[in-house]
């Protein structure tokens, strides 16, 4: 299974979020670092996406005055439930796959037939995504449900949102690379467990700002 290059790139072009005057601002901070726990959710430009398979977390880094911060997604980590080994944060890309690609990752499913007539109609059956024009993967695609006109009469997809989950992944990703001022952004960490399990979270920098461990969810007593 092939997918196009860009989507494994695309953080490098990540313009982040818009940090907070200090990282005091954030639920979990330390003297140059800020951060929270978003669960699967990321927010962009007044909208919100969920990231299934991830679990979200909102990173601020502040240089000290007069140096630069050097950020990198490679030095966070993930203690979940106090386990031994932290997980890494995935790239950018990889969430925008999952996203955009309905058949990234494979799900058992149930798929059906039942003739009505002259018609069959597949029940269960997974949409998938167009990688490339003409992309065979479009041949079983299902037709968009109707939408309800809105009160001005006009069809609601000329209200379509202005930007895609997978584009809203990648550019709200916190930017990597060296900056003078505060940087902020989104970082991903994969897990399909159901967030209602996790009982202690720690989010893990080992880098140029020293090393730190925030806690994002106080621990199980």
């Amino acid at each position: 299974m092939k997918f196009p290059l860009y989507l494994c790139a695309v953080s490098l072009f990540a313009a982040g979020t818009t940090p907070k005057p200090g990282a005091a601002g954030y639920p979990a901070h330390a003297a140059s670092l800020g951060a929270e726990y978003l669960v699967r959710s990321i927010f962009a430009g007044g909208q919100s996406f969920v990231t299934a398979d991830y679990l979200v977390v909102e990173v601020a880094v502040y240089p000290p005055k007069g140096e630069q911060a050097v950020v990198s997604s490679g030095d966070f980590t993930l203690r979940i439930n106090g386990a031994k080994h932290p997980i890494f944060a995935q790239p950018p890309g990889f969430v925008a796959a999952s996203l955009k690609y309905d058949d990234w990752t494979q799900r058992p499913t149930l798929v059906g037939t039942a003739g009505v007539g002259d018609v069959d109609v597949v029940l269960g059956r997974q949409r998938r995504s167009e990688r490339f024009p003409g992309d065979g993967s479009q041949q079983t695609r299902l037709p968009n449900p109707p939408r309800a006109p809105d009160a001005d009469g006009r069809s609601g997809q000329d209200n379509a949102p202005s930007m895609r989950p997978e584009e809203a992944v990648t550019e709200y990703a916190l930017p990597e690379g060296s900056s003078s001022g505060a940087v902020s952004g989104y970082l991903y960490f994969a897990f399909k467990g159901k967030p209602k399990s996790i009982r202690s979270l720690e989010l893990i920098y080992k880098g140029k700002q020293g090393a730190v461990t925030l806690p994002l969810l106080p621990s199980a007593r």
